[in-house]
């Protein structure tokens, strides 16, 4: 049933179908405030089994702050999850000035599916915009500072970066990588790692997808879509990505934002390891990045 569901929301969310058949409030009715002056952002991310990428994540709030947002930093973690949690208990600690960190627990069948999360966090937030990523992005100088001077006086429903920068697809061995998996750190991967790549974004992808809080308040994250609230026993893929823009009504507006980066990694820890899904994906992702 699960499956059979999956494929009808992907065709729904293609275009198949109108979005006003599933959604509970139009984006279109939501009054958003053309907010200026210093901003307020919460970053929204889930970390299961990426405590390394996590810890550049938050490291780069750390050493790239900037005077010109409010940031929120809200991680969605599973409370058994270790080493992740020694991330949080080491960052908790650091006094960054414009970042609160906030740790929300979840259980692990509730994280697994992305958009539950998502969708708590869209409903509860406080902020002037909301970005969703993952734990592999990282904010380098200029990023949030730019972000917040591009948002003045917006009313955009979605906004994305228009390029982004990522290292070349990195093996788990990878000193990067291992760097990560270490003791808790503040730590900083060299700017000339990233480059740019996949051309230019014309849609607000996955880990990319800045919305307006009026928007979110008032809509949630796939919260009328009652498949991508269901927890599930392993990690979902995330198609709930395009019916969110689906919802919207809108691929987002793109934005000229530096220092957006991603940490490219060949093996998926999310997966279990050795196993076929994982090796299968990781395979996938090795062609890709030949042929880019």
């Amino acid at each position: 049933m699960d499956a059979a569901s999956g494929l009808f929301y992907r065709l729904a969310a293609s275009g198949a179908l109108p979005a006003s058949w599933f959604r509970d409030a139009d984006p279109a009715s939501v009054v958003k405030a053309k907010r200026t002056g210093k901003l307020s952002l919460e970053i929204v991310t889930h970390c299961w089994s990426y405590e390394h990428f996590l810890t550049y994540q938050l490291s780069s709030l750390v050493n790239h702050p900037t005077d010109k947002l409010n940031v929120t930093m809200t991680v969605y973690h599973a409370p058994e999850d270790e080493s992740v949690l020694r991330v949080l208990r080491f960052f908790q600690d650091i006094d960054v000035p414009g970042v609160s960190w906030c740790w929300r627990p979840l259980p692990k069948e509730r994280l697994f599916r992305r958009s539950i999360g998502r969708n708590l966090a869209a409903r509860a937030t406080k902020a002037d915009w909301i970005w969703f990523t993952d734990a592999d992005i990282v904010f380098y100088d200029g990023c949030l500072s730019t972000l917040a001077e591009s948002l003045q006086g917006r009313d955009d429903t979605l906004v994305h970066p228009r390029t982004i920068l990522g290292t070349s697809l990195l093996p788990e061995d990878h000193e990067i990588l291992r760097q990560g998996h270490s003791a808790p750190a503040v730590r900083e991967i060299p700017i000339e790692e990233f480059r740019p790549y996949n051309g230019i974004h014309y849609k607000a992808k996955g880990s990319f997808q800045i919305t307006h809080g009026d928007v979110a308040r008032a809509l949630g994250y796939c919260g009328s879509i009652g498949l991508y609230q269901q927890p599930a026993p392993h990690w979902r893929k995330t198609y709930e990505d395009r019916a969110f823009r689906w919802l919207l009504g809108s691929d987002g507006t793109p934005l000229d934002i530096p220092g957006v980066c991603q940490i490219r990694h060949a093996v998926k820890g999310r997966y279990r390891p050795g196993s076929a899904t994982g090796r299968l994906r990781s395979l996938v992702r090795r062609s890709r990045d030949l042929r880019s």
